[in-house]
């Protein structure tokens, strides 16, 4: 969609030099720039929760016959059934 916007020039002038120096287009700035203020909006309005993410630690990997989808063989594994 194209559309019109009124920009102050110093913050114009910030975005046109980015571009610049990353070699993209004023557009591709001024969109990752909007999409990322409203990814932290919708952030914000979500209660600031971030998506859990687990982190492995440790060496070896998943044991062999554990089925990740079936949460009550790994509640019986985990409990040394």
């Amino acid at each position: 969609m194209r559309t019109t916007l009124n920009i102050p020039d110093d913050l114009y002038r910030e975005v046109r030099t980015t571009a610049a120096a990353t070699g993209r287009t004023v557009t591709s700035v001024v969109e990752e720039a909007l999409r990322a203020a409203l990814a932290r909006y919708r952030e914000e309005q979500a209660g600031g929760r971030r998506p859990f993410v687990v982190t492995p630690h440790g060496s070896g990997g998943l044991l062999p016959g554990v089925d990740l989808d079936d949460s009550a063989a790994l509640l019986d594994r985990m409990d040394g059934r």
